[in-house]
């Protein structure tokens, strides 16, 4: 028979009982599943990998006069947290007379991180961390500190190598960043704000985010701050994959995303910068740019893919390949460009006169260009299309989209470098909300080459009304495409 009065002495006298019939119940059903999502331990790593992060000081000498009270509180503060000092800030107490009379000081830049790259004393690092240093010091976690020459730093791939005069050192295994994949643990040794040797944990958030810088980043929601910069990011097979670099801030901390340089290319600029002291990249001399969905559709290109050749340097081997503005090139020595950045990146590794294969898909067509690959150089200014004498406009079937148009000078065609084209003279309602402008230079309507005001007007009686108009027009020495939607 069921009792149905409360005891509380006997309740209480039952719980264990129940408690471990319930955990022996529970355990067997989950506890696959626990283990299997159980928080990894990250003890093991830090001891494997701890001993190869190093903290890196820079200092900078100035010549100042002497600093006050306040300014020295101030310095205090920024010494404390390894903040660098703001340049307007007189610096710290020790000094020197120059030749000059004035006091030179030496004050901190601030503090970075670092990693011990060969066991002979070459450590890698950021290249902002090292830049504009006119001394490095370099501190290992036994508390040894030393004077270190940089031998190299990149500031396109952020990348910086400098040795140090020791031996015996723990060097760090290189990982294959190919193999690390989205939502796997990692691990962050550095100095944020000088706390030295400090242990942070995440997962990786994304690969190969693109920042608009030189190298596609790994992006983690591990905790990065100033002093983080140039430390190793690591995987839990103890491997090196990612240098440190950059975080998303709107206050200048931590706010859930970081940025690290992947390790494979890293490795090849510091490859090139131990041989060299310097990189080398490969240039073709083209200005590019996005190739939007609508685009793509309008010129039959399919998908948004590729990089639109808005501009082609004058000498430079895309021109002597025969690539032209307008042209979208889609592979690069086989590889596909899925987007306009990819290829900057392709052609920056290859050594300088090597033969490649440019794919570019020029009205309607695909084609194969042979380019020899020349060394990155800095960019040159662009020119501005010289003024002519202007042509009366001639109006037409161009009006109904907004354009009055005319012929172009045989001498703007040859500074231009076009077969032929006609100038825009006036621009309104369809054509102006497409972004057409006057002055811009139409070279092709509907995938198809214009030379002469005649010939634009017959590709645009042959263009479908109903769909938008794809235009390839110049403005200066720049190609790009405008879609002219007509008014129903």
């Amino acid at each position: 028979m069921l009792e149905m009065n409360w005891n509380p002495l006997r309740a209480r006298a039952a719980a264990p009982f129940l408690v471990a019939l319930a955990v022996a119940t529970f355990v067997p059903a989950t506890g696959a599943l626990a283990q299997g999502r159980a928080l990894p331990d990250f003890t093991d790593l830090v001891d494997q990998v701890g001993p190869s992060v190093v903290n890196i000081r820079t200092i900078e000498k100035t010549r100042a006069s002497s600093a006050g009270p306040a300014d020295e509180q101030m310095l205090e503060f920024f010494r404390r947290f390894g903040i660098p000092v703001p340049p307007n800030l007189p610096r710290g107490p020790r000094s020197e007379r120059s030749p000059g009379g004035e006091e030179e000081r030496e004050r901190p830049r601030g503090v970075g991180s670092g990693f011990v790259l060969t066991s002979d004393g070459f450590v890698m690092t950021n290249a902002h961390v090292v830049d504009g240093a006119d001394e490095v010091l370099v501190t290992l976690t036994d508390k040894r500190e030393f004077k270190a020459r940089i031998i190299g730093a990149d500031k396109r791939s952020d990348v910086a190598v400098v040795k140090i005069e020791a031996t015996g050192l723990p060097a760090v295994k290189i990982g294959d960043v190919s193999r690390l994949k989205v939502g796997e643990w990692v691990m962050a040794i550095g100095s944020p704000f000088g706390l030295e040797n400090t242990v942070t944990a995440g997962i990786v958030s994304a690969k190969q985010r693109d920042t608009g810088d030189f190298l596609p980043f790994i992006q983690t929601d591990v905790a990065i701050n100033p002093g983080n910069s140039g430390g190793p990011l690591i995987n839990m097979r103890g491997e090196v994959v990612g240098i440190n670099s950059q975080i998303y801030s709107r206050s200048g901390g931590f706010q859930g995303i970081s940025f690290s340089i992947p390790m494979d290319e890293a490795a090849r600029v510091a490859d090139q910068l131990r041989a060299n002291g310097r990189v080398t990249r490969g240039r073709i001399g083209v200005q590019i740019d996005q190739v939007t969905k609508e685009v793509a559709e309008s010129i039959g290109l399919g998908k948004a893919q590729g990089a639109l050749v808005r501009g082609v340097e004058s000498g430079a081997p895309a021109e002597k390949a025969g690539i032209e503005a307008g042209d979208i090139i889609t592979k690069f020595d086989g590889t596909p460009i899925e987007k306009s950045s990819d290829l900057p990146r392709l052609v920056g590794n290859i050594k300088p006169g090597t033969k490649s294969i440019v794919t570019v898909f020029r009205r309607g067509a695909t084609r194969d260009l042979t380019v020899v690959v020349a060394e990155i150089e800095p960019e040159k200014p662009v020119r501005k299309a010289s003024a002519t004498e202007p042509k009366p406009p001639v109006a037409g079937a161009g009006q109904a989209l907004g354009l009055v148009v005319s012929e172009i000078q045989d001498a703007q065609k040859k500074e231009l470098k076009i077969k032929g084209g006609v100038k825009v003279d006036t621009v309104d309602g369809a054509a102006a909300r497409g972004g057409l402008r006057e002055g811009d230079v139409i070279v092709a309507i509907a995938n198809t080459e214009i030379s002469s005001v005649k010939e634009f007007e017959a590709a645009l009686a042959k263009a479908d009304k109903s769909k938008p108009v794809n235009v390839l027009f110049r403005r200066g020495e720049w190609a790009q495409y405008a879609l002219i939607r007509p008014t129903r």
